[in-house]
């Protein structure tokens, strides 16, 4: 069985410094883990229960497969934190822009729980061009490599446009039924944009029994609407310190998250 959220679940991105052979790539691995690793100490110390691992620096981003050093960069980050940050919430990729097969390559080889894929199911306009899904592939390859890892697919993903102006409900529906995603992610328009509580209720309409996740813009004064419909929050931005996404992740602005996600239940 693919792994399974506790919920609410808070997952915490970990926005990447450019990694080797990145336009902006500063020349030190170093410090790239050791911002990873202080990102993800202040999740662990604000209450997250996940960890979603991004090569965010890594602008433009490519619509087909990422390179190998990219690949390797990632798997160093997800093996540092385990082995000598000693770490133990579940690990997860997105690896920007659509390579859910590295994801999965990723997960299998560092005892990852979960992959994000932008374009699982039908067809998007982007800035890298039009990105088609391939849940044809990645689910076959899933099954062959670490079937205990889940798939998280984005409907109507962010910094994109639906190609031919499919509906959010029909997209939804295909990804979880024909595209045999494990979960739903909605988000707002783009980084750090808040979602519209009224496409997270026609997501949750008709797929009542799914998991449902917010991909974007989620704080602490929105989490109770959100958390109406969804099964836990993915952020980021929200939690930097001042809210700006270039600086590091800030404990205290994750705590009053959940607190306020941990509200629900009383």
């Amino acid at each position: 069985m693919p792994f399974a959220l506790t919920k609410p679940a808070l997952i915490g991105v970990l926005h990447l410094l450019p990694l080797p052979g990145a336009p902006r790539w500063g020349g030190s691995m170093q410090a790239i883990l050791d911002r990873a690793t202080a990102d993800a100490q202040a999740y662990v110390e604000g209450g997250a229960d996940g960890l979603m691992i991004e090569n965010f620096g890594d602008v433009p981003f490519t619509s087909k497969r990422v390179p190998a050093e990219t690949v390797a960069a990632m798997s160093a980050v997800g093996l540092y934190l385990r082995e000598v940050a000693g770490l133990v919430l579940p690990i997860g990729y997105n690896v920007l822009r659509n390579d859910p097969l590295s994801g999965l390559g990723l997960a299998a080889s560092t005892g990852g729980s979960f992959i994000r894929v932008n374009v699982h199911s039908g067809a998007m306009v982007t800035d890298q061009g039009v990105i088609e899904g391939r849940a044809y592939e990645t689910v076959r390859q899933r099954e062959r490599l670490c079937p205990g890892v889940a798939i998280w697919a984005d409907v109507h993903v962010k910094h994109a446009q639906p190609l031919g102006g499919g509906g959010l409900e029909a997209a939804a529906e295909d990804t979880l039924e024909r595209g045999l995603a494990d979960g739903l992610i909605v988000s707002g328009r783009a980084t750090g944009d808040p979602v519209a509580v009224e496409d997270l209720r026609a997501v949750r309409g008709v797929s009542p029994g799914a998991t449902v996740l917010v991909g974007s813009g989620a704080t602490e004064e929105s989490a109770l609407d959100l958390l109406a419909f969804a099964d836990g929050l993915i952020v980021g931005s929200s939690v930097k310190e001042g809210g700006r996404l270039e600086r590091p992740v800030d404990p205290g602005r994750v705590r009053a998250l959940r607190k306020a996600m941990d509200s629900t239940d009383s």
